[in-house]
Formats: C-alpha cells, structure tokens, sequence
C-alpha cells in the first residue's frame, strides 16, 4: 500500500508566509490586488473562480472578478486587460479558462502586462520558463515539483516521465524538471506502449486530462505518482490516475486534496512575486521582466 501525498501541510504554510507578505505591504500602504476575467458560459469556472476568491479573503488580497456576458468580443476584453495592465492598483491578472471560442486565448494572455500574468501564460513568461530567466512560472507545474520536494523526492538524477505536453502544464514543467536535473522522458497521445514508459521510470507526473489513463496494472510498487490531472465526472473532480494504483506504488497525489490544493495558493505566491518585479521595473505596463 502507498502514501498519499497530500499538499495541505505544505499549502498552509505558504498560505502563512503569504498573509505575513500581504501585511508587510499593508504596512507599506500598498494593498495586493488580483483582477480575474471570467466569461459566462462554464459552471466549473464560475467555481474555481469563487474559490480563489475565498481564499484571497483569507490571505489578505483584495480580489476583483470581472463577470463579462458570453457574447463580449475579443476586442473589448483585450481594452479591458489594458485598462487593468495600466492600473497600478492592480497588481496580478488571471483569465479563467476555457474562454468562449471565438475568444482567442493566446492573443489575450500576450495582452496581459508579462509582470501581471500571474497564471504564467504569456510568450514572455513562457520564454522565461523555458530559459530559466527571471519571470512569472504558471503554478500547476510548480505544484508539482514543490511536492516532491516536501516529501523529501529528489529530481536529481531520476528519471521522471511526463504524461502530457500541453501548453499549460506538461510544456512548462518538462522545463522545470530538466532545471532540477532529472531525466525527462515525456509521453503523449501518440506514444506507443505507455506501460513500457512508466516501468522504467523512478516518478510519473500525469498532465493529460484523461479520466482512468494510468491503470495499477502500468505502475510498480517503487514508483511516485504526481496526478495533475483534472476531469469533472458527475462524481466529482477525479485525476488522471485510477484510485486504485494507491494499493500498486510507493506514493501517490490524491485528487482533490494534492496538485490542486497547492495550484491554488502558489497563484497568490506569484502576486507577491509579481509586485516585487512590478517595484523593480517602476510599476510600468509592458516593462519587459
């Protein structure tokens, strides 16, 4: 039987240390602020976007949702990421995804100011990322790898595979790993003989969004699983790793209760780290990081 590796300790203890920076800004006469946009038309982001306004309340940032109808244009929403860009008491920007097709994602993020794109998302930070440079990392892959690190996992030297190369999670992470030295081997939808990857891996780290993908007959008694995946089923939200591999590995993330949990407070961790950036370039939009 394996260990779950929950993130509530290690969340609430940054939760702690970012209440403490929240006050040491008050007292400066600076209150944090984070904008998120969010466009009528999906349930499970009208949720999240609640949920991180609870826990904004408890952390001491002020939290702005801007509820836009379904029918916005891409244009409008695009003056309005200005508008907060330009506000210097505005201090990080969020989009809640998905967005309405005929919204373009990728225009919109490279819209954000790159020292207010707390989710990461634009080429500037993705660039950043990917060299490793100063800048805003999107906060699922962080979780990631901050788990491990908790539960005393190292990178080094190990040889993790990647189940997922998506824009938001599996691309940047591979990055993240690679920095803390581990052999990356990433897997997709058209690799072949998945369960030929995960025997040989010391860690798998599942992004690809696919109810049940990982089976307790792909995994190994000293494997770590890091699920990063997200599905709604009318259960609940569930990962991309079947329940029953707890019985099968060594440690396994629970969902929800692992990734998620952290997701969540390393995006107000990332506020913080966005007005220190914000101090150092004048505050000004567009300010190259």
């Amino acid at each position: 039987m394996g260990t779950w590796l929950k993130s509530r300790e290690l969340a609430d203890h940054i939760s702690e240390t970012i209440i403490r920076r929240v006050n040491e800004w008050k007292h400066q006469g600076v209150q944090p602020a984070i904008a998120t946009i969010l466009v009528q038309g999906d349930p499970a982001s009208e949720y999240y976007a609640k949920a991180k306004e609870k826990l904004a309340r408890k952390l001491g940032v002020q939290y702005h949702l801007m509820v836009f109808p379904a029918e916005i244009s891409e244009e409008q929403l695009m003056e309005i990421v200005e508008v907060l860009n330009n506000d210097k008491n505005i201090h990080g920007i969020m989009l809640e995804l998905p967005m309405p097709k005929h919204i373009s994602v990728n225009k919109l993020s490279n819209t954000i100011s790159p020292v207010k794109d707390v989710d990461g998302i634009s080429a500037v930070n993705k660039l950043a990322c990917l060299t490793g440079e100063t800048g805003l990392y999107p906060a699922t892959p962080q979780s990631c790898v901050r788990i491990l690190q908790h539960y005393g996992y190292p990178l080094q030297g190990k040889h993790v595979v990647l189940v997922g190369r998506g824009e938001t999670v599996g691309r940047p992470l591979m990055q993240l790993l690679l920095r803390e030295n581990a052999t990356v081997t990433v897997c997709h939808s058209h690799t072949t003989d998945l369960a030929g990857h995960i025997a040989k891996a010391d860690i798998l780290i599942t992004a690809a969004g696919r109810k049940g993908l990982i089976s307790p007959a792909m995994v190994h008694p000293s494997l770590v699983v890091i699920d990063a995946g997200i599905n709604e089923t009318e259960d609940g939200i569930t990962g991309d790793v079947d329940r029953d591999v707890f019985e099968a590995v060594e440690a396994v993330t629970p969902v929800p209760g692992g990734v998620g949990t952290l997701t969540t407070v390393l995006l107000f961790e990332n506020v913080l780290k966005a007005m220190e950036l914000q101090h150092i370039t004048g505050g000004e939009p567009h300010e190259h990081i």
